[in-house]
């Protein structure tokens, strides 16, 4: 569904463009028939249990900057967090008025990067504008990392929008 409007940026009639969406973590997406009844998945929050073990992940935003472009490509993507952040956050998902900042683990892995670790980031909750943002450490040496602080074209952003939605 194509949506148009008015950019306030350029001024001209723009197509919006859709976030780029995971409807879980990768590793929610890899369990067998066996580990998936001991997982719980909703639309904001994941928890994984193995024998020795258990993964918290919740839902974010992840907003990449296009340089030559007045929008930016959003992508909604699964980070992990420690039991205490992830407990604290559950705690307070219905509080309007919850702040804070968590390190978290993205969990999503996106096409054209190879992923041998998980990126570390910070988890930026703020209730008040719904799910949280993450932000790569700019440290991690990633190609990833890179485009995220550097930005991206919007012909990049355009390839990725297509090649999500010709996959469906």
């Amino acid at each position: 569904m194509e949506m148009k409007y008015t950019c306030k940026c350029c001024g001209k009639e723009q197509e919006s463009w859709p976030a780029l969406a995971y409807s879980s973590p990768s590793l929610y997406m890899n369990l067998s028939e066996e580990e998936l009844k001991n997982s719980e998945l909703t639309s904001d929050l994941c928890t994984i249990k193995y024998s020795d073990e258990t993964c918290y992940f919740i839902r974010a935003v992840l907003v990449q900057e296009v340089n030559d472009n007045c929008q930016n490509l959003e992508y909604g993507v699964w980070v992990s967090l420690s039991d205490k952040s992830f407990r604290e956050y559950v705690e307070n998902y219905n509080n309007k008025n919850f702040e804070a900042t968590y390190f978290g683990w993205l969990e999503n892995y996106f096409p054209d990067y190879e992923f041998e670790n998980s990126i570390p980031t910070n988890v930026v909750v703020d209730n008040t504008i719904g799910r949280p943002y993450i932000y790569p450490h700019q440290s991690c040496d990633h190609p990833f990392v890179e485009d995220f602080h550097n930005g991206i074209s919007k012909e990049e952003a355009e390839r990725r929008i297509n090649r999500v939605l010709n996959h469906k």
